[in-house]
């Protein structure tokens, strides 16, 4: 049963430009400590929060969460774990943020009790979890015709990596950036790459945005679960700074995903849906990456 307490109905706005805000006091603390000289410091450190996802009656999930965002990581976690459909009708959202709990509410009828004993653990941190039948929820996707131009995809890389984050501001975070060619119009950040993810999903979702022209940029790596979420969306490419699995490769190519990782200054490398990719960008003009905005694990591919 969900506590007897009024929650606060989420109602319909417009398609809202998403962006990091690493000055929020929500989503930070001040932790003190020492550094390796003995000297005392006083650092940024992401918050952690429970956040308890009901769907209808039933309870689905408590993740842990910076809290920034709720109904969409609810929408998009349910969609991504094919729990609910892009044509299902959501009657309400309804988050309380005393209790940390979120509330989808559909038009139909829903149990998923069996579904909930099948799930398996994931590569992704922060408690990602994926369920048996989702390989079987993107088998017969066709994603759509779209291209990549290098000019989008360095002009892209170039605003996310100088952008104000709450990366760059206490780091031990995990971001996801949707973009329209070259600019930036859904940022999310998390604790987990897999939440981050979701709430793009949540935002598509909610707004009926059209992924077709989209790319989907993240910070972290180019595993199976990131590649399923994505083709779910209908997103035809993902690009990271880092690096790949053996499976997410070849989930990426049995779909027909444009797959680049390792997008770091003037490089990158693409392993699947080569053919989207246009070259129209002279290396000569693309910056090397800053030392200020390199991120962890910048260094092992170099």
């Amino acid at each position: 049963m969900l506590p007897s307490q009024t929650m606060t109905k989420i109602d319909k706005t417009p398609i809202p430009l998403i962006l990091p805000n690493p000055g929020d006091p929500r989503l930070t603390e001040r932790v003190a400590g020492t550094d390796q000289t003995g000297a005392a410091v006083e650092i940024n450190v992401p918050v952690e929060r429970p956040l308890t996802l009901y769907l209808n009656a039933q309870e689905i999930v408590t993740m842990m969460t910076i809290g920034d965002y709720p109904e969409y990581l609810a929408l998009g976690y349910l969609l991504n774990q094919n729990m609910l459909k892009y044509d299902d009708v959501v009657t309400e959202v309804e988050y309380d943020d005393d209790l940390q709990v979120v509330v989808v509410r559909t038009e139909h009828h829903t149990n998923f009790e069996q579904k909930l004993k099948k799930r398996t653990q994931t590569s992704g941190c922060a408690q990602g979890t994926a369920f048996g039948d989702l390989l079987e929820a993107v088998e017969n996707v066709a994603l759509p015709k779209a291209e990549l131009r290098t000019s989008w995809l360095y002009e892209m890389t170039h605003a996310i990596n100088t952008m104000p984050s709450l990366y760059l501001e206490a780091g031990a975070i995990h971001g996801c950036v949707l973009c329209k060619e070259g600019t930036p119009v859904c940022y999310t950040e998390d604790v987990g790459r897999h939440n981050a993810v979701d709430k793009i999903a949540g935002w598509i979702y909610r707004h009926g945005v059209d992924p077709a022209d989209k790319i989907l940029y993240t910070t972290g790596r180019l595993t199976s679960e990131m590649i399923i979420k994505t083709v779910r969306m209908g997103i035809p490419i993902l690009v990271s700074r880092s690096g790949f699995t053996a499976w997410g490769v070849d989930l990426a190519r049995q779909v027909g995903l444009t797959l680049v990782g390792r997008a770091r200054g003037k490089r990158f490398i693409a392993l699947s849906g080569q053919d989207r990719i246009v070259y129209d960008q002279n290396l000569a003009f693309v910056e090397d990456e800053s030392a200020r905005h390199k991120r962890k694990g910048a260094e092992r591919d170099a």
